[in-house]
């Protein structure tokens, strides 16, 4: 088990490693600081109402963020699948507020977890990391910049091509009911926008 942990930890640093360069004391710093966390399909980690108080790196499995309207509507805002960080709700996460949202493991996964507190340590105690977050969380905001931006100027079709851009491979993993909240639309409509897509193709 070890082992494992010790190879866990090397695939995180790998994605550490795309936008800083940690030595070996800071990336044994960071290890020490995160911990590796296994949890069941459907399990919330996040609920409305609490504090989002952790980041998360998805090193297998995905995550489903999701708010509930009044009307007891769920409405799929991310995933998270493999190679992904997630807090659930970032707002939550950086300003101590109540979270608006949920965080649901779609699939048995295995996460690395730092918590808000021992993130306020490892910048302390290695600096560089406070970039690499930074970098992360502004990547978050583009990101859910452009998905706002494409809900109100692109058609399902289009907002449909982006989430196979943004999660390749996915769509064969989850539900489809989860893909269709993720771009606004029934179930029922996206089966039949999905039927309409195949026939132009063939």
């Amino acid at each position: 088990m070890k082992f494992q942990q010790q190879h866990m930890h090397e695939y995180v640093i790998k994605n550490i490693q795309r936008h800083i360069e940690p030595t070996e004391e800071e990336t044994q710093i960071f290890s020490s600081l995160a911990i590796i966390k296994t949890v069941k399909r459907k399990e919330l980690l996040l609920t409305e109402g609490d504090l989002a108080r952790h980041q998360f790196f998805v090193i297998s499995g995905c995550l489903r963020t999701y708010t509930i309207d009044a009307g007891g509507k769920e409405h799929v805002l991310m995933f998270a699948p493999e190679d992904w960080w997630c807090s659930g709700d970032l707002y939550s996460f950086l300003s101590g507020q109540k979270s608006v949202n949920n965080l649901e493991a779609l699939e048995p996964t295995v996460l690395l977890q730092i918590s808000k507190n021992n993130l306020d340590i490892l910048y302390k105690r290695a600096p560089k990391f406070e970039r690499f977050f930074r970098i992360l969380f502004q990547n978050a905001f583009v990101f859910h910049q452009n998905r706002i931006n494409a809900g109100l100027s692109k058609p399902a079709e289009g907002r449909y091509d982006l989430f196979t851009e943004a999660y390749p491979g996915l769509e064969n993993r989850i539900p489809q009911k989860y893909i269709a909240s993720y771009i606004g639309v029934t179930p029922e409509f996206f089966s039949q926008m999905k039927a309409s897509m195949f026939r132009r193709k063939s």
